[in-house]
């Protein structure tokens, strides 16, 4: 047992949670040969066998579930250790883990870039993934903090809002619908859709709309990003609701269009989230003040870039989906409610 590495265990750690050895290959960057290798010299270092494969699927031996146990304990341990020494050095140095959903890839970079300027010790680690693999990550508290536009209801979280997150009606710019004043939801129901993939917060709040007018949404592609729904859009595949981030890139305005529909924009905020049983090291608590006291001015600067770039946005309200800040403290009581997705 003395010739285990750390490397050794976490590779198990990561087969032993997925129970597939392809998964463990792709979140560790690594060859599935190579996982399969290390396994082996686990194995043999054990004496046991640790994973045992009925049919297709792959389970845990007694004395693999025994390991899985173990290893979560120490990397538990060495988690804490790490920030009890990030805090004894202060915000010189330190490590920030942050898992997003998709479409919070539109400005959590540039969030990040001005606290790194800030505190340039710091190693911050970004992951973008689709709403599942972020719940994943959340519920294995695998990183600091996440940001997502729908807190679980399911997992004990703090959930805090901190940006406001419109979703809007997007469609090519010369689609017959651009320019029409309240258009109903029924008319939208009969345009072909781009939906995003099953689980997306954004297909939630879209589809609780429609069912609650007992309508069904066209659908005749899912795709699992928003740039890609983007270009669908351009390319003429249909229509899509995305938010408004989404436009943050600029140049859009040549191809795209904002329809004026009635219950739109679908009112929301992104938050960020963490388990409620979770220590915040010293780095993540300086990142989510940091976050907080950013976004009001981040907003501000997209309101006045967008209302100077598109011929829509004579209602600034319609085009931000701004609401008097008064309401933020109701959102954070119940991060389940209708008006959340991501």
């Amino acid at each position: 047992m003395k010739t285990l590495t750390l490397h050794q265990l976490q590779i198990f750690e990561v087969a032993a949670r997925h129970l597939s050895f392809t998964r463990a290959a792709e979140e560790l960057y690594l060859t599935q040969p190579t996982i399969s290798m290390q396994i082996k010299q686990l194995s043999k270092a054990v004496g046991l066998p640790l994973f045992e494969q009925v049919g297709k699927r792959l389970y845990l031996t007694e004395a693999g579930q025994a390991l899985y146990q173990t290893c979560q304990k120490i990397f538990e341990q060495l988690n804490q250790l790490e920030m009890t020494l990030a805090d004894l050095k202060g915000l010189k140095q330190g490590r920030l883990s942050i898992g997003v959903v998709t479409t919070a890839k539109y400005f959590i970079p540039r969030l990040l870039g001005a606290f790194c300027q800030q505190y340039p010790g710091i190693d911050v680690s970004l992951k973008v993934l689709n709403r599942q693999q972020v719940l994943e990550r959340l519920s294995n508290n695998m990183d600091d903090l996440y940001v997502m536009g729908m807190p679980p209801e399911d997992l004990d979280v703090v959930a805090q809002p901190f940006l406001e997150n419109p979703l809007v009606v997007m469609a090519p710019i010369h689609h017959p619908l651009v320019g029409q004043k309240q258009i109903p939801l029924a008319r939208i129901a009969q345009e072909p859709f781009l939906a995003r993939e099953p689980g997306s917060g954004t297909r939630m709040a879209v589809e609780r709309l429609f069912d609650k007018h007992n309508l069904k949404l066209n659908i005749r592609m899912e795709i699992g990003s928003s740039e890609a729904i983007r270009q669908g859009i351009i390319g003429g595949l249909g229509i899509s609701v995305l938010s408004q981030h989404v436009l943050a890139l600029g140049g859009w305005q040549q191809h795209l269009a904002i329809l004026d529909v009635e219950e739109f924009p679908i009112q929301g905020f992104w938050y960020l989230v963490y388990l409620r049983s979770k220590r915040l090291s010293l780095v993540a608590k300086a990142f989510a003040d940091f976050l907080l006291s950013q976004v009001s001015q981040m907003e501000l600067d997209f309101l006045a870039k967008e209302q100077h770039r598109s011929p829509l946005s004579s209602n600034p309200d319609q085009l931000s989906g701004r609401e008097d800040e008064k309401h933020l403290p109701a959102l954070a009581a119940a991060p389940g409610g209708p008006g959340n997705h991501g």
